[in-house]
């Protein structure tokens, strides 16, 4: 049986809440992308309401948080709540309680925030709709279900923008058009990463920054941006680009102190925009992964690095994965013309590694920037990198985006 209500809130939020449990750095929320998002548009001062699949393991919890944060929730009940399990923020989760299909939602209001769901689907009628699918393997259009919006913005990743146009050659530019003709869409947000973001409006495309910060908090900053794109856009009725401006600067406060910011809190953040090499559009960086691979536990981290920074967009050589092991004849030289080769050095320093220091000195010889990541040695045992200027992080997901 479908729910149908019709609601004339500032913003309706239509979106998951699951518990989000990380290994490293510890955490547990109860949030998910509906969660997060009303949350954040609440503290903004904004009414919402929340339609979302509620379990009886995270009912208390969610209802909690609505009271205490001033947003309405309108909860289906559902037997189990999903939940993700991460080892570090850029892991692929492992997701539970997901096979169970539930009841759609169905919601009519002035202006609706809608996210893919897992455990069901929502049908949503907006004057006003954002629209983010959250779906890493095949992305569903806006309208495939039979949801309707008079103005409808996409904000996507670019693997969603290129599966949702069937092209996966297609540059950013080109996808944008082409989804605001086959989704009828007004907007199309296309994130880019450290390039910041595209913006499709009115037949014209423009840019915004992503910005610099000392820490990087991932879980929840795609959900932070739509959040804050969606307010800026549907409440403050400003252009799409200085909505998405606005949303990046409240993502990177998001990141690097994982919370979900005030409007006050926006205005006096003023971090860095990322500007990105000249060669960078020209050629794919190429990293050095500096690490030893002699246990179990180095082979994972190697694999994950290697694997992380080519999600990237990255060129990675690994001397594990490209050289492997032998004689000092066999390995030393391909792994020295490498480092020559390389734009950046990216070091997994603890155990104080001998072949891995000496990498890191090579390289800051010859110029070349370092990231090192490093939780366990102490700050003499680091005291040269800190000397010639090398990037020591302790947590492995900045690391990675210093990188």
């Amino acid at each position: 049986m479908m729910t149908n209500k019709i609601y004339n809130s500032l913003i309706t939020i239509v979106g998951g809440v699951y518990q989000e449990f990380c290994m490293n750095p510890k955490s547990f929320e109860v949030f998910g992308s509906g969660g997060r998002a009303a949350s954040a548009i609440a503290k903004l001062g904004s009414e919402v309401h929340l339609h979302t699949y509620v379990g009886k393991d995270t009912e208390d919890a969610i209802a909690t948080k609505s009271m205490l944060e001033s947003f309405s929730l309108h909860p289906t009940e559902i037997k189990q709540g999903v939940i993700f399990k991460y080892v570090h923020g850029l892991d692929e989760p492992k997701i539970y309680n997901t096979r169970q299909r539930n009841p759609e939602i169905v919601v009519t209001a002035n202006n609706i925030v809608r996210f893919g769901f897992i455990e069901g689907d929502a049908v949503v009628h907006a004057d006003r709709a954002v629209y983010d699918p959250q779906n890493p393997i095949l992305p569903i259009g806006f309208h495939a279900n039979g949801s309707t919006a008079k103005h409808l913005a996409l904000v996507l990743n670019r693997f969603e923008a290129l599966s949702l146009c069937g092209d996966s050659s297609l540059s950013p530019e080109d996808a944008a058009r082409k989804l605001a003709q086959t989704e009828g869409a007004e907007i199309v947000i296309i994130k880019l990463g450290a390039a910041g973001a595209l913006i499709y409006e009115n037949q014209s495309i423009e840019t915004v920054p992503a910005f610099l910060t000392k820490q990087v908090w991932k879980i929840g900053s795609g959900d932070t941006f739509v959040a804050h794109f969606a307010y800026q856009w549907m409440v403050g009725h400003k252009s799409a680009k200085e909505s998405a401006y606005l949303a990046s600067l409240a993502t990177a406060f998001y990141c690097e102190n994982k919370l979900l910011p005030t409007l006050k809190q926006i205005e006096e953040f003023s971090p860095r925009p990322i500007s990105l090499n000249a060669d960078v559009n020209t050629s794919v960086p190429k990293v050095y992964l500096a690490g030893p691979f002699f246990t179990l536990s180095q082979l994972w981290i190697v694999e994950q690095a290697r694997k992380n920074l080519t999600e990237m967009g990255l060129t990675v050589f690994s001397p594990y994965h490209d050289v492997g092991l032998g004689s000092a004849d066999q390995v030393v030289q391909h792994d020295i013309d490498a480092i020559n080769n390389c734009s950046v050095l990216f070091a997994i320093v603890d155990s104080l590694d001998p072949g891995t220091i000496f990498e890191i000195g090579y390289a800051r010889a010859k110029d070349i920037p370092v990231i090192i990541y490093c939780e366990n040695e102490t700050p003499e045992d680091l005291k040269m990198m800190e000397g010639t200027n090398c990037i020591i992080c302790k947590d492995y997901v900045t690391a990675i985006y210093k990188t």
